[in-house]
């Protein structure tokens, strides 16, 4: 048996917070680590007309990097083409945004949540 990788450990953690967040301010959950072939979408959430394509990025305290920090070109292209095949693939219609929560895990168990709107242009 393996021991799990502490960096997915982290990153499953930061996503249960992200969506214990989002449920607590009003969002729908749609999905959830929703993939399909190379793309793949943290969460999917739903809010007052407009669908949310939330990434998640997990910190450990004191990371050399901040979580918003990985919010990169590439990784806002990635984002632009999971969300591309996800409303094709469910045939939505209707507004969407690209959204951040970031999480900062301190040593104590106690975390440091940001929720950013609009990370990444539509461009489409």
């Amino acid at each position: 048996m393996t021991t799990p990788n502490t960096t997915s450990v982290t990153g499953r953690c930061g996503e249960d917070i992200a969506v214990r967040y989002l449920r607590d301010n009003g969002f729908l959950i749609c999905d959830r680590n929703w993939r399909s072939g190379r793309y793949e979408i943290d969460i999917v959430a739903y809010k007052s007309g407009v669908t949310h394509i939330v990434e998640v990025k997990t910190r450990r305290a004191g990371a050399l990097r901040s979580p918003e920090s990985a919010i990169t070109p590439s990784k806002c292209a990635a984002m632009r083409r999971a969300a591309e095949a996800y409303i094709a693939q469910k045939a939505l219609r209707g507004e969407v945004e690209f959204d951040l929560v970031a999480v900062d895990m301190f040593p104590d168990g106690g975390c440091d949540v940001r929720y950013i709107t609009n990370v990444v242009e539509l461009g489409w």
